[in-house]
C-alpha cells in the first residue's frame, strides 16, 4: 500500500543507508540503439532477455545521452523538478492550464510530457504526439492517463509512488492527534474568545491503536505511533510476520482488531474487497467510544454507517481526509463534515511542500534515466513493443500472472516467500521475467499502486517478500511447466501450470494433479470424498440458478481427500458460498475471480 536522495524519505528498514538503486543496463527503457516506435517500446530489465527488432516508423526518434530532448510540463510542478531537467541538458517548456486544443497543437513537438491530475492523456491526445516517448505523472495515481493507449503506442508511463508517503503518514498522525486531543474544538472556542479549559481529550499512551494496512503509508504511521507508547495492532493479511515484528506491531485478524482498538486508522487501497470494509456491522463490533481515522481512500469507511454511529454515540469521533465524492456535495457528506465530533480536511494527506518537490524530482529523474537508456524504476506500464520476440513467451507470461492472481485469492494470508520454478522448453527462456509476472499477479490486487513487470521485484522487497527463481529438470510429462510455491504463515501452497494451444492451464494444486483453465468464476472446494458429493454440489448450485461450465476433481486415493474445482457461469454471494460448503461438509472453500484471457 506504500526514495531517493536528498529530496525524499527512505523506505522503512533502510537504517539511513543510501537507497539501493538497480544497476544501469545498456539499451533498456527504450534507450539508445534499441528500436523505434512501438517496436522499441519495451523497457529492458535485468534478465528479461527481450530482443528488439529494428524498425523506423516515420517521425519517431531514439533517445540517447546528449540528444536534445524536449519536455512539456503541464499542471505546474515544483520548480525543483524543472531545474533538475534543465541542469541535465533537457529543454523544458511549461504550459500550465492549457486548453485541450492548445495542448493538441503543441504536444507534437515534444518527446516527454509531465502532468499531475489536471490533464487527461487520451488516445486523441496521443495521436497528436508522434514524438512522444514517455509520460511522467508527478504523483501516484494515473487515473487521468489512458495507460493502455500509451502502451499500444510504445509510450512509457511513469509515476512517483514514494514522493508523498511521508506527508500522507504525517498528516494521518496529525489528524489522529487532533481527534484524540480535540484540538479543533479547543481552537474554535479560543478563536471565539472563550477561555474553556474543559475541552480536553485523551492520551494515546497505552491505548490500543489498530492500523489496517501496513504498506508504504501504514508502516510509517505505525513507526511514528510507536513513539507514543501505544499498543499497536495491525491487520494486513499480505504482510509476513517478520515484517510486522520489524515494525513493532502485533498482527491480528480484522475482527480482533475491531473489538480491541481504541483508535482505528485505515491504510489500504480502494478495491472491490476494501470498499465499505468498515460498514455498520463492523462498526457495531467495535468498542463503544472508538475513534475512526480515514486518510487513505474515500469509500473504505461507509460514510452513512459512520454518521449513524456518531449520532448514536457509539463512535466518539472521526478524522477524515478523503471522501467518496470529491469535492463533497451530497447531503449525507455535508452532515458528516458538519458533525461536531468529526475532524476534516480536503484530501490534503499527500500535499505538502516537500511532497510536491519529491514527486517533481522523482519524475524528472526517471525522464533523465529514460533518455540515458537506464532503468526506469517506476514504470506503470511496459509498452507493447516487439511482438515478434515476445510471441513465444507471452502465453507463459499470462499463465504466470494468472497463477499469481489465483494464489492470492486462494490463500490471501501473510505472504512471506515466493518460489518460481521453470522446467522443460520454457526453462530455456527468461525465468526472471516469469517470476516478475507471478509477483505482479500476487501483489497487484493488494497494493495501492500499479504493479507490473518493471517494478514487481521492488514492490515485493518493500513488503518483505523473499523471491527465489530456479530451473527444474522434472516436467511431470509436460513439455513446459511453471510451478509457483507460496510460503505464508499458514504453511506452503503449490500451484503449477502449463500452456496448451496458447492457453494457460493449471495442472497441479497442492499435492494433487488437477487440470483446468484459470478463467472466470472458479469455485474451489476441499472435502472428504465419498459417494454423492459431486451430486450435492450440482444440486445446491442448481437450486441457486448457478450453471456449472465445467468440473474438475483431484484426489490421491478413493474416498480420500479431494479437491474439486468448478468453473461457474455466475458469481456467488458469501451466503451461497457457505451453502455449497455446508452441502459437502467442506473444510476449505474459496471463490476465485479471474477475467478471461485478454479481458
Amino acid at each position: 500500500m506504500d526514495r531517493h536522495g536528498a529530496h525524499a524519505p527512505r523506505p522503512p528498514g533502510s537504517a539511513g543507508a543510501e537507497r539501493e538503486r538497480p544497476a544501469a543496463h545498456a539499451g533498456r527503457a527504450l534507450g539508445h540503439g534499441r528500436g523505434h516506435g512501438r517496436r522499441g517500446g519495451v523497457p529492458r530489465q535485468p534478465g528479461l532477455g527481450l530482443r528488439h527488432r529494428r524498425g523506423h516508423p516515420r517521425r519517431r526518434r531514439l533517445l540517447r545521452p546528449g540528444l536534445s530532448v524536449r519536455v512539456l510540463v503541464v499542471d505546474a510542478i515544483a520548480p525543483a523538478g524543472v531545474a533538475y531537467l534543465r541542469e541535465r541538458g533537457i529543454e523544458v517548456d511549461e504550459l500550465p492550464r492549457a486548453a485541450p486544443e492548445t495542448l493538441h497543437a503543441r504536444l507534437g513537438d515534444y518527446d516527454a510530457l509531465i502532468t499531475r491530475s489536471g490533464t487527461a492523456v487520451t488516445p486523441e491526445l496521443l495521436r497528436q504526439a508522434p514524438r512522444l516517448r514517455i509520460v511522467g505523472r508527478a504523483g501516484v495515481g494515473v487515473d487521468n492517463i489512458d495507460v493502455d493507449a500509451c502502451s499500444r503506442r510504445g509510450v512509457v508511463v511513469v509515476n512517483a509512488p514514494y514522493g508523498n508517503v511521508v506527508s500522507a503518514a504525517e498528516h494521518t498522525v496529525g489528524m489522529l492527534l487532533a481527534l484524540v486531543r480535540r484540538i479543533p474544538d479547543a481552537h474554535a472556542t479560543l478563536k471565539a474568545f472563550t477561555w474553556d479549559r474543559s475541552v480536553y481529550g485523551a492520551e494515546l499512551f497505552r491505548k490500543a491503536v489498530g492500523v489496517v494496512g501496513l504498506g508504504k503509508v501504514g508502516s510509517r504511521v505505525a513507526a511514528r505511533l510507536r513513539g507514543f507508547e501505544a499498543e499497536l495492532l495491525a491487520h494486513d493479511p499480505y504482510i509476513p510476520e517478520s515484517r510486522a515484528r520489524d515494525l513493532g506491531v502485533r498482527l491480528t485478524d480484522f475482527d480482533t482488531l475491531l473489538r480491541a482498538a481504541d483508535v482505528i486508522t485505515f491504510h489500504v487501497p480502494l478495491t472491490e474487497e476494501t470498499t465499505g470494509m468498515m460498514g455498520a456491522a463492523e462498526l457495531a463490533r467495535t468498542r463503544r467510544g472508538v475513534r475512526i481515522v480515514n486518510c487513505a481512500r474515500g469509500g473504505i469507511v461507509d460514510e452513512a454507517a459512520l454518521l449513524a454511529a456518531l449520532e448514536s454515540g457509539h463512535v466518539a469521533g472521526a478524522a477524515i481526509d478523503v471522501w467518496s465524492e470529491e469535492p463533497p456535495r451530497s447531503e449525507l457528506l455535508r452532515r458528516l463534515i458538519g458533525h461536531p465530533r468529526v475532524v476534516v480536511t480536503p484530501h490534503l494527506g499527500a500535499n505538502s511542500t516537500e511532497a510536491q518537490v519529491n514527486v517533481a524530482v522523482d519524475v524528472a529523474r526517471q525522464i533523465v534515466a529514460f533518455r540515458d537508456g537506464q532503468l526506469v524504476e517506476h514504470a506503470v506500464n511496459i509498452p507493447v513493443g516487439d511482438a515478434a520476440s515476445l510471441a513465444g513467451l507471452r502465453p507463459f507470461i499470462a499463465l504466470a500472472e494468472r497463477l499469481g492472481r489465483f494464489c492470492v485469492q486462494l490463500d490471501p494470508e501473510h505472504l512471506e516467500r515466493v518460489e518460481v520454478a521453470v522446467a522443460g522448453a520454457v526453462a530455456e527462456s527468461d525465468a526472471g521475467l516469469l517470476a516478475r509476472a507471478v509477483l505482479a499477479g500476487l501483489l497487484a490486487p493488494v497494493v495501492d499502486a500499479p504493479v507490473n513487470l518493471v517494478n514487481a521485484h521492488l514492490v515485493a522487497r518493500e513488503r518483505g517478500v523473499a523471491v527465489a527463481v530456479s530451473r527444474d529438470d522434472e516436467t511431470h510429462g509436460y513439455g513446459s511447466l511453471l510451478t509457483v510455491t507460496v510460503h505464508t504463515r499458514e504453511g506452503r501452497k503449490i500451484i503449477a501450470g502449463t500452456v496448451f494451444d496458447g492457453q494457460p492451464r493449471v495442472v497441479r494444486m497442492r499435492d494433487l494433479n488437477i487440470e483446468f483453465t484459470p478463467e472466470g468464476y472458479i469455485l474451489v472446494l476441499s472435502y472428504e470424498d465419498r459417494p454423492g458429493m459431486v451430486g450435492r454440489i450440482g444440486t445446491t448450485l442448481g437450486e441457486m440458478g448457478v450453471n456449472i461450465a465445467s468440473m474438475h476433481v483431484g484426489r490421491k486415493a478413493k474416498r480420500g481427500r479431494a479437491i474439486v474445482v468448478l468453473i461457474l457461469d455466475e458469481d456467488l454471494t458469501a451466503e451461497q458460498l457457505t451453502a455449497v460448503a455446508r452441502a459437502v461438509e467442506a473444510d476449505f472453500v474459496r471463490l476465485v475471480r479471474l477475467a478471461p484471457p485478454g479481458a
